[in-house]
């Protein structure tokens, strides 16, 4: 379903993303983690055709994001740390206008809406207007709008920030649910990019760690606890192996 071939991102002298390699199957849910600044939200967005790559490419559902750019945006639905959401229209008035500037079909436009909108639990508040929505609802109608076009893939950006524990357990569960879907439903591959180490643990089966720009880990959350370590000690030993002599001295 992705698969990215050295994608690298250099902005004058600074490499904020470093020859970036790796693939990801149909229905997998693989952790994007890195600590800040290390390059997982430039990547995403090179992945979503946002940020051009300075070198290397991507392919999302078969299309490459430089010679075929609209069929692979369109095989996405990306939902950044920030949900792009018109407070002043409704839950359903919003999801359709995605839904349009997707090219969903007229005749499948309306039954697209309601399935996104019962998938992530919005439809009894399908005509309350954004702006009065609490933010873990708003993450919800940011997450049905990256559905509505049923897309194979799904690029979640920091999805529970800034949500309390029980909104956090809902939405987990949510993205949980698009990744193994009940019978009908459709399947969705997830690339979560978090810096969030209990929700890695709670959703994923694979992890991926960017640090400095540069991958450092592609394995199974499994083989990577097996020894007894938590992904917490995981992570804090990969990222003190890359760091600079003097810093991890300190």
């Amino acid at each position: 379903m992705i698969e990215a071939r050295g994608l690298t991102k250099r902005y004058g002298d600074v490499v904020a993303v470093d020859d970036v390699s790796f693939q990801i199957g149909k229905g997998e849910v693989v952790g994007f983690l890195g600590p800040n600044g290390a390059g997982k939200t430039t990547t995403m967005r090179m992945l979503t055709g946002f940020v051009p790559p300075t070198d290397g490419t991507a392919v999302i559902a078969g299309h490459d994001i430089f010679t075929d750019p609209i069929a692979a945006r369109r095989a996405i639905g990306y939902l950044p740390e920030t949900p792009p959401l018109y407070p002043e229209m409704t839950v359903e008035s919003y999801v359709a206008y995605v839904a349009k500037i997707n090219d969903v079909a007229r005749g499948k436009r309306k039954p697209a809406v309601a399935r996104a909108l019962e998938r992530c639990g919005l439809a009894d508040v399908r005509r309350r207007v954004i702006g009065t929505l609490s933010k873990g609802y708003r993450q919800r109608v940011g997450l049905a709008q990256a559905i509505v076009h049923v897309p194979p893939v799904l690029i979640l950006d920091e999805p529970t920030v800034g949500l309390d524990p029980i909104q956090v357990r809902e939405i987990r569960q949510l993205i949980s649910d698009l990744a193994s879907p009940e019978q009908g439903e459709s399947q969705h591959t997830v690339v979560l990019s978090t810096h969030i180490l209990p929700e890695v643990e709670a959703i994923c089966r694979r992890v991926i760690l960017v640090n400095e720009g540069r991958k450092v880990i592609d394995k199974p959350l499994s083989e990577l606890t097996a020894g007894g370590m938590t992904l917490d000690e995981v992570f804090v030993r990969e990222i003190m192996k890359e760091a600079p002599a003097e810093q991890a001295a300190s």
